[in-house]
């Protein structure tokens, strides 16, 4: 190969070579606004999730709040300065039955969403009632299913537990510290509004003390 041939054959190398690079810069430059663009359409809908899911939330914890202000229909109360808290190692002679306050054992039951299936230790629940929980009791009046759903409700709400009684004048019955509320179904409204307003309630003498380790079984 004569020398300008050799020539020739450097120059057409050199310019395939910084070809190459130019449509590489080319490339990496349109990977680098994708990339940017991309990321910038996450952020922004991360950003909007995030207001839309605390504009959400916001809303929901305003409806709940409402709903906690509303009473619930049948639901019968005690004045809660006649309800003693006296902590006690006796069994306790109460007015209502299941009862919805008043002196008690300084064991709690657990009360996590717990649901028994024995009778409980009446002393231990009414603390459980002190600390904010609902207590939801039924007795051989109520229909399987009806237990059945309400022991998948309990056992997805904090600060509840559920057992029965079979000496109850109801079939179903939800009480907490000074309040108790009679229906015969399950799916009567009551209960949830009931759950709502007086779980962790402005009755509650004891607000956020806890419902775990408590005592698990009669």
């Amino acid at each position: 190969m004569s020398r300008t041939s050799k020539k020739s054959a450097a120059a057409a190398r050199k310019e395939r070579i910084e070809e190459m690079r130019r449509t590489e810069k080319a490339r990496e430059r349109r990977m680098r606004i994708l990339t940017i663009t991309i990321s910038t359409v996450i952020v922004a809908g991360l950003v909007g999730f995030g207001a839309y899911a605390l504009d959400n939330a916001n809303d929901k914890d305003v409806q709940q709040q409402a709903a906690a202000k509303k009473p619930v229909k049948g639901v019968k109360t005690w004045d809660a300065k006649k309800l003693t808290q006296n902590h006690v190692t006796k069994a306790v002679s109460y007015p209502m039955n299941p009862p919805v306050g008043g002196d008690h054992n300084q064991a709690w039951m657990t009360c996590d969403g717990k649901v028994y299936t024995k009778a409980i230790p009446n002393e231990n629940a009414v603390h459980s009632l002190e600390h904010g929980a609902v207590w939801v009791t039924y007795n051989d009046k109520a229909a399987d299913a009806d237990v059945k759903t309400l022991a998948d409700k309990v056992g997805k709400t904090p600060y509840t537990l559920m057992s029965p009684v079979e000496s109850q004048a109801g079939a179903i019955m939800l009480s907490a510290w000074g309040a108790q509320l009679t229906v015969e179904k399950a799916s009567d409204p009551r209960v949830q509004q009931f759950l709502t307003k007086y779980v962790q309630g402005a009755q509650t003498p004891e607000p956020g003390a806890a419902c775990t380790n408590g005592i698990d079984a009669p």
